[in-house]
């Protein structure tokens, strides 16, 4: 069994992909479930999934969707999807992967969150919360594990190219590179890279990091 074991909840994604290959190739053995195995909304599959695990060094909460409308006219299922989604999700798998890695004194938990957290845009009511959300559990998660040598961080990928984001209209995209200092977007490849380089590390925990040139 490889020494070191990573779950990337989310796992049908571009992004999610892009990290499962740049940590095995650092010497991680990584699961990847899609929402049929890993349904991260429904507390009995969680449990499911996560009995089935031996042990676990590291968990990316990369399940997400967005789910943009505007506040006066999003349907609540739909504005709940969106929330539990990306933050219930996260606190559900994060309960149980601190439970896991409590018993061995270590490990990292880093949760994929969004610059929509800081600087929303109109119609995110709903995936803006989600995510401001998950930035605070990052740093309250980080405060009580600690003491147990678990490390909890979260990465803002920043606007990335992938299926999630084909269907954007070009110049909402163009909109958004004009807010980028350095005039590009970042990719898939480099946010997993920024994810194995801090997992690399041992003194990084309750942290938000910011990966393109928006200010």
């Amino acid at each position: 069994m490889s020494e070191n074991f990573a779950l990337i909840t989310g796992g049908q994604g571009d992004l999610a992909e892009a990290l499962r290959v740049q940590l095995i190739g650092t010497g991680f053995e990584v699961l990847s479930p899609g929402r049929s195995e890993l349904d991260v909304l429904d507390p009995a599959s969680v449990d499911s999934y996560f009995s089935g695990i031996g042990h676990l060094d590291l968990l990316v909460n990369n399940a997400g969707i967005t789910g943009d409308a505007i506040l006066t006219k999003q349907a609540p299922s739909e504005r709940n999807d969106v929330i539990d989604t990306n933050l219930k999700g996260a606190h559900l798998c994060s309960q149980k992967a601190a439970t896991m890695m409590m018993r061995k004194q270590s490990g990292h938990i880093i949760n994929i969150g969004s610059y929509s957290a800081l600087n929303p845009q109109t119609g995110q009511t709903a995936y803006a919360s989600a995510k401001a959300g998950l930035i605070g559990l990052t740093k309250s998660y980080a405060k009580e594990l600690g003491k147990r040598n678990i490390r909890v961080n979260c990465i803002l990928p920043g606007f990335l190219e992938t299926k999630m984001t084909a269907n954007m209209a070009p110049e909402a995209v163009e909109t958004v590179l004009k807010r980028h200092q350095l005039g590009r977007f970042n990719t898939v490849e480099e946010a997993a890279r920024f994810v194995s380089f801090i997992c690399s590390t041992e003194n990084i925990s309750g942290q938000v990091f910011q990966l393109d040139s928006r200010v």
